[in-house]
């Protein structure tokens, strides 16, 4: 199952659920290690041994970065992932609320490149719509939904430009998904051509405070 976490909890504060991701690691295309909105100003040491551990059980890590929809500084956005890599052995990045129009696509290409230079060796972007056709050829997996079940069930389509790109390269990010639902997100993200996915039980203001009910098989 490819499964990509982003789980947005301090591993003080639950650390059961921090366990049984360690546990489950096997079962992950990624876990998005989120700090202080990034990789905070310096190293966390409850993160540290998280990621040490996930890394141990085969986990990939990816850092989380956010670009402000293309209007943070580079260079800032440089020095987040250098950070997830010093201090967490991050072996990628997760870069939130990129740009999704054509008009972006030539700064997103500049960002990618960089990051990479930089040793960031798995590059998720996440736009959280379908960006123009272009986007998904930059980075490893490209989040082209993340949004409300409701709105999954109801409101989603699919460009054909999708269609040209392998499923194991797109993810849709779905939280408030009844518990009893979550394998039924699973198996409807895998017919809309996204081979990778994330259903949530949580709402928000922080829907990933919680871990998916998937990665353990214990929905509820």
């Amino acid at each position: 199952m490819n499964l990509l976490i982003p789980l947005y909890v301090h591993p003080a504060e639950d650390p059961g659920a921090w366990h049984r991701l360690i546990t489950a690691a096997n079962r992950t295309y990624g876990v998005v290690l989120n700090p202080a909105s990034g990789p905070g100003e310096v190293p966390d040491p409850a993160f540290t041994a998280a990621a040490g551990a996930l890394r141990a059980a085969g986990a990939r890590l990816l850092g989380y970065v956010d670009t402000d929809y293309g209007v943070r500084e580079p260079a800032d956005i440089a020095e987040d992932v250098r950070r997830h890599r010093e201090w967490y052995a991050a072996d990628g990045c997760f870069l939130d609320r990129v740009t999704a129009t054509a008009d972006g696509l030539p700064a997103c290409r500049r960002l990618v490149r960089a990051v990479r230079r930089l040793g960031a060796g798995t590059v998720v972007l996440n736009p959280g719509v379908h960006p123009a056709p272009g986007y998904a050829r930059l980075a490893d997996l490209t989040v082209t939904f993340e949004g409300h079940w409701s709105t999954y069930v109801s409101a989603f389509s699919r460009p054909a430009w999708t269609a040209r790109h392998p499923p194991e390269r797109l993810c849709h990010l779905v939280y408030g998904v009844p518990g009893a639902l979550v394998p039924l997100a699973v198996r409807t993200a895998h017919e809309r051509g996204a081979a990778v996915s994330g259903p949530v039980t949580g709402e928000p203001p922080n829907p990933w405070a919680q871990l998916t009910p998937a990665l353990t098989g214990a929905e509820r």
